[in-house]
């Protein structure tokens, strides 16, 4: 019966998530309504990754000694209260504050339940275990974010945000009355134990890796919907389906992600950064032709998925005696590469123009393809370092 509390921490990460990335949908009607640019809106974005990447492994070492259960409901709840605020924010400033909050609990969240499942399942299946986790978040690519834009269209973006806030209340009341509370074997780890992690640069270099993969998915991800209505012309209903349709590509990689982290972490981050590379160069290029674009989304959407289940299995992996700091050190550096991206699309498109963004992301995803040879020789060189230790 262990698979009825994962399925429950998945389908709360779906709202986590979907609080997170619902933006992007969001961007055109949000900086219409409110009266900024899509560059200034989509500072949003990257004020609540930098919040994440500031606070994450600070909050999750402290509340990492809470019972989980009691935790994740206070989480859900706080996500709802400040999605009713991003609805009924008269300006940008009150979006900020909104968007501010939730992002304290992203890490929290996603950091002790990915530990939570791990400890249910055991280490030898955290890819699998945590690829359950990752299907909320998948969700929240294929139905969060595009219902969202799909009813932004139809009945304004304060809607969608509304309805998001409903939808965190609802998941609040399942976890309480349905998660077993989790008495977990592993004791409690002191601060200064998990922090100690941070001394191994190979963990540095992992992070890093994260960084820079998460800031070459969102220089493009963040304005994708912006990229589509400028470029391919489509409308609010056409944007929606079309993200839909990128996240459930994203299932794919999500299951093969899962699967093949557990065999070779750096292995499979360099198996999906590459084509990702070549989706973001094609995007562009291919959108005059409707398989084209569908072929680049496509190949985008599954290696996109396949990233971010690998990037933190990979980070988790690589500090097994504190996996949930890991795991929070890989959140944070995720979001600061979301932030970062989401800074970098903004100022390219002032720059260059919305169809610069492609070649951006490339670029960035290129630097970290780099850096995913150097951690695979490094490592290499520590294994065998090991082995020729005399015993």
């Amino acid at each position: 019966m262990l698979l009825l509390p994962i399925m429950l921490l998945s389908a709360a990460g779906f709202t986590v998530l979907t609080t997170e990335f619902i933006l992007v949908g969001l961007l055109p009607p949000l900086a219409r309504d409110l009266g900024v640019s899509i560059p200034q809106a989509g500072l949003l974005v990257t004020l609540f990754a930098f919040a994440v990447a500031a606070s994450g492994p600070f909050l999750t070492a402290y509340f990492s000694r809470f019972e989980r259960k009691r935790l994740f409901v206070i989480v859900l709840v706080l996500f709802g209260l400040s999605n009713l605020a991003a609805a009924l924010a008269p300006n940008i400033g009150v979006m900020a504050l909104a968007r501010l909050i939730p992002a304290l609990g992203v890490p929290v969240f996603w950091a002790l339940a990915s530990e939570t499942a791990v400890d249910l399942v055991g280490q030898e299946r955290a890819g699998r275990a945590i690829s359950i986790i990752s299907f909320g978040v998948i969700c929240a690519t294929v139905l969060g974010v595009p219902i969202g834009t799909l009813v932004s269209d139809a009945y304004g973006w304060r809607v969608a945000f509304g309805a998001l806030a409903a939808v965190a209340f609802g998941k609040a009341a399942l976890l309480y009355f349905f998660l077993p509370s989790t008495r977990l074997e592993r004791a409690h780890a002191p601060l200064a134990e998990q922090f100690r992690v941070l001394r191994d640069p190979l963990l540095i270099g992992h992070v890093l890796l994260s960084t820079l993969l998460f800031t070459g998915m969102f220089t493009a991800y963040t304005y994708l919907a912006d990229l589509l209505e400028r470029l391919a012309g489509f409308d609010g209903s056409w944007i929606g389906w079309t993200l839909m349709a990128f996240g459930a590509v994203g299932l794919i990689g999500n299951s093969i992600g899962g699967r093949l982290v557990d065999r070779n972490p750096i292995g499979a981050s360099l198996l999906f950064s590459a084509p990702m590379a070549l989706g973001l160069l094609a995007v562009v290029p291919a959108i005059g032709s409707a398989w084209g674009l569908t072929l680049a989304l496509t190949v985008w959407g599954v290696t996109q998925a396949a990233l971010f289940i690998v990037s933190h299995v990979r980070v988790m992996k690589a500090a097994p005696g504190a996996s949930a700091f890991a795991a929070s050190l890989n959140i944070s550096g995720a979001n600061l590469g979301i932030g970062v991206g989401a800074l970098v699309g903004g100022r390219v498109i002032e720059a260059i123009g919305v169809g610069a963004l492609g070649y951006a992301a490339a670029a960035i995803v290129a630097v970290a393809i780099a850096l995913s040879l150097w951690l695979m020789s490094a490592q290499a060189r520590a294994s065998a370092a090991v082995a020729d230790c005399p015993a």
